[in-house]
């Protein structure tokens, strides 16, 4: 069948070119499994979405840790068009609530350290028509088990161009719900060849999958390019010191990306100064800004370390720094990767030269097409096929950029986005509480962690512990500020706005 645009079946492609080769390793079970076995699997899995009655455009939304479940699903749903809405394990119920009726999923998967979350979500279903246990004891819902007992012959594809979604990824928002950006097919793919074509990705390459797989990151920095050209990825449950440091030293892998608050806890470890890093070929930092002292300790040890840029509606991966230039642009994330475009802008909009400051805008074919019913928010953020990032950038006389900061209000945490004026409306929500302003503070663990600052509401008293305690119920734990403030009035601006930067200067931090 013509296609104007020609989507490929991942695995199905790869087990054709490089059956026998190792695709997957189950960190916790040490289960390897060719591409051939993983092809197999994920069109098994792809049949019992169908008869779960899913097609091409539904919604399947899946709440789980990083399993062989969870990725056989992803390959299945990309196999069949249909369009995977991850589910962020970090939230609370009640923001997650909200998430599932915006993606209206007609299926839900979970894991089973989720299955009481499940439960106290389960009166809010309302497109919901099956919901499955991907292991363990499944209740009254129906075991992912029923797998099993499918055909793993190849699969039949619809006729899917590249602006076909396979994924939607919520990233925060500031003010409400989380936004869904939407990545396509295109999206993804152009990012592995961007991410191939720029970094170097080859076939023997090794890499673990730790972050979290509802998280960008997750599919896209390793191993859909580690698919794409035949090597290796690692499943692991999460970031765990002494697993990581086993994957270094003997677990082969040649690839390792974490976020900076990762490479902190790793250097302050017992097992850092005698670990051997022989064996990567490249570190790199993401998430947020890496501090030097933490990039020097890499290079001390020739290890190829360097700081990456990227963000959710741009798929994952953006730029690359040639390892010749590392030690001399030590702030640089380098150069836009091979199909990406980039401009600095003024406030005026209007594209800037050299050393200039300004908003950074990314323009490319791994670019989100939008947001998930946000038309709104889309125009605002893509304008002219432009990404608004909303963050500060320079690039210098030889064309290295440079990230300054965030102009968007809102601060990073443990390489997570935390965006003020969320908390702030669910501390507005407490009867005690006439006005809060929240900024970020420096933190040496977590780089900046949340400060609050509340006016009570006249004759009400509420102590920290209490009003901390009220948060835990109603966000996710990272959100939470960690200190609370109770001051006689919020500094305003002359036209009647927060004025963060006073409190910001107050507390060393950056509103």
């Amino acid at each position: 069948m013509e296609q104007s645009t020609y989507v490929t079946d991942w695995l199905d492609k790869r087990s054709r070119l490089t059956p026998d080769r190792v695709g997957l390793v189950d960190y916790r079970s040490g289960a390897e499994t060719t591409y051939r076995e993983w092809n197999a699997r994920a069109n098994k899995t792809a049949r019992y979405l169908q008869s779960l009655g899913l097609r091409r455009g539904d919604r399947l939304a899946v709440y789980s840790g990083n399993t062989p479940e969870y990725v056989d699903l992803f390959f299945a749903a990309g196999k069949l068009g249909i369009i995977l809405q991850n589910l962020n394990w970090r939230l609370t119920v009640r923001e997650l609530e909200g998430i599932v009726a915006d993606g209206e999923p007609r299926v839900l998967m979970y894991s089973p350290e989720w299955a009481e979350n499940v439960e106290a979500l389960r009166p809010s279903f309302t497109t919901i028509a099956q919901v499955v246990a991907l292991q363990g004891d499944p209740g009254g819902d129906r075991p992912f088990s029923e797998r099993d007992a499918m055909d793993d012959g190849p699969v039949e594809m619809p006729d899917l161009s590249w602006d076909d979604p396979w994924g939607i990824y919520y990233t925060g928002g500031t003010t409400g719900l989380p936004k869904g950006a939407i990545l396509t097919h295109g999206n993804i793919t152009w990012n592995s060849v961007n991410t191939i074509s720029s970094w170097g990705v080859h076939g023997g390459h090794v890499a673990p999958l730790q972050l979290p797989f509802f998280h960008v990151g997750g599919p896209n920095i390793f191993l859909m390019p580690l698919v794409h050209t035949g090597g290796k990825t690692i499943l692991c449950e999460g970031f765990d010191l002494d697993e990581t440091f086993d994957l270094i030293e003997s677990g082969g892998i040649t690839h390792y990306v974490a976020v900076p608050t990762m490479y902190q806890m790793m250097q302050s470890h017992p097992r850092w100064e005698a670990a051997d890093f022989s064996h990567l070929e490249l570190v790199i930092s993401g998430g947020a800004p890496c501090p030097l002292p933490v990039m020097q300790k890499f290079w001390d040890r020739g290890i190829d370390f360097k700081m990456g840029y990227g963000l959710t509606e741009a798929a994952g991966n953006n730029f690359w720094l040639p390892p010749p230039d590392v030690a001399r642009k030590t702030t640089s994330v380098g150069h836009p990767l091979f199909h990406i475009a980039m401009k600095v802008v003024g406030e005026d909009g209007e594209a800037l030269g050299p050393n200039e400051e300004g908003e950074l805008l990314i323009k490319g074919p791994h670019v989100t097409p939008g947001y998930w019913n946000r038309p709104e928010a889309t125009a605002e953020t893509i304008v002219d096929g432009w990404l608004h990032t909303g963050d500060v950038a320079r690039y210098d006389d030889e064309g290295f950029f440079t990230i300054i900061g965030r102009s968007k209000d809102m601060y990073i945490s443990g390489g997570e986005n935390v965006y003020p004026a969320e908390i702030e409306s669910v501390i507005l929500d407490h009867p005690a509480v006439a006005e809060a302003a929240v900024i970020g503070i420096p933190h040496e663990t977590w780089g900046e962690v949340g400060k609050a600052f509340v006016v009570k509401a006249p004759g009400a008293e509420i102590d920290e512990d209490a009003l901390l305690a009220y948060l835990l119920e109603r966000l996710a734990k990272y959100k939470v500020p960690k200190s609370v403030a109770f001051i006689d009035e919020i500094p305003k601006t002359a036209i009647g706005k927060m004025d963060k930067k006073v409190l910001a200067a107050a507390e060393g931090g950056a509103a």
